[in-house]
């Protein structure tokens, strides 16, 4: 018997997969959680991997190993080989009991090994112990997925990696600091609705994201309509290198709203959007700042702020960039000078340089 089996009485939430080729065994099986789950049968390897790959993956997998053709063990393995059905549990019905036999079937992915002649007390209670494991790990991978929608995804890697943790702290480090606004945002768009307001500055930050990653920069945080992107943290290139991958996100930033402003002109902006960029580069503190309770991994320090002043300072539509990133990276661009610019909390003029974006 290889086809689906349903017991009767109401539908249930998980389907099973039996695959053994002896009815008898089959039989066992099916009385013991036919009442409870949906059941398919295969009764040789090949059919199971063919139900599994060209099917809604199963459940689980009741799995007997000595079969002719492929025995139990390879289509484990191959089970476990595929994007497919990798995530789903197999458990082990067999009559092989040597503790050498139960490791081989550990080894090749099965979550747990039952010996023939079987007890359906027992089975039902490792089958479902193994879709509430199953199950538990699904509602953490969905949560984990909700959560890192609000972290930049390098972050997100770092704390899967253990590298970051809940512990307030911070640690010096050069970073290259991206900060961006849209010029006169509130007063351009005061004559659109909210639903409208929304759409238009949810595109732009749709594209914007997307080049922060080609990129490799870690998006801080949105702040109203800027944009606040460090390179340096939580991997860095080099200097130099996070320096010249932040100017060119500045200028593939700026490169990418003609074709916005003409979506925007649809979603009904009265004109045209212009973005003002400033970048800078130095020692900046960054870690988890706030209290054990609500951290924020940021970013903060002169360059931070440099970066924001030289942003308010930027002709719109270009990019301003401190000396000190230019430092870095001059031979890597042409640059138009500007005049020394008075910078609130510096005491000090300022020299900045506009990147000319080449073809």
């Amino acid at each position: 018997m290889d086809d689906r089996t349903t017991a009767t009485g109401a539908p249930r939430a998980h389907t099973l997969l039996i695959v053994d080729d002896v009815p008898a065994n089959v039989a066992l099986l099916v009385h013991s959680l036919g009442d409870r789950y949906t059941l398919r049968v295969a009764t040789s390897g090949e059919r199971a991997l063919h139900l599994c790959a060209n099917g809604p993956p199963p459940d689980l997998v009741l799995l007997d190993i000595m079969m002719p053709g492929i025995d139990g063990l390879e289509v484990c393995r191959r089970l476990k080989a595929s994007p497919r059905t990798a995530g789903v549990p197999v458990i082990l019905v067999t009559a092989r009991t040597q503790p050498n036999d139960e490791a081989a079937g550990f080894d090749a992915g099965a979550v747990d090994y039952v010996t023939k002649p079987i007890s359906p007390v027992v089975v039902r209670k490792r089958v479902e112990l193994h879709l509430e494991l199953r199950d538990a790990r699904r509602r953490l991978e969905q949560l984990s997925g909700h959560y890192s929608a609000y972290l930049a995804p390098e972050l997100t890697e770092s704390i899967r990696r253990g590298e970051i943790g809940r512990a307030i702290g911070s640690q010096r480090k050069t970073l290259s600091v991206l900060m961006s606004d849209i010029q006169g945002f509130t007063r351009r768009t005061e004559q659109l609705g909210p639903e409208e307001m929304t759409a238009l500055l949810n595109a732009y930050f749709e594209d914007m994201t997307r080049i922060v990653r080609k990129h490799g920069g870690t998006l801080d945080k949105f702040i109203g309509d800027a944009i606040l992107v460090f390179f340096g943290d939580p991997t860095t290139r080099g200097e130099a290198e996070d320096a010249r991958a932040c100017v060119e996100l500045a200028l593939e930033m700026q490169a990418r709203l003609p074709e916005l402003n003409e979506r925007w002109k649809r979603l009904g902006a009265a004109e045209d959007l212009a973005v003002r960029i400033g970048v800078s580069t130095g020692a900046c503190t960054v870690g988890n700042f706030g209290s054990p309770d609500q951290l924020s991994y940021t970013v903060l320090g002169t360059p931070v702020n440099l970066a924001a002043r030289l942003e308010g300072h930027c002709p719109p539509g270009r990019v301003l960039v401190a000396a000190s990133t230019v430092e870095l990276v001059h031979s890597r661009f042409t640059w138009e000078a500007t005049e020394p610019l008075s910078v609130k909390g510096l005491s000090q003029p300022v020299h900045a340089w506009l990147p000319v974006a080449t073809d």
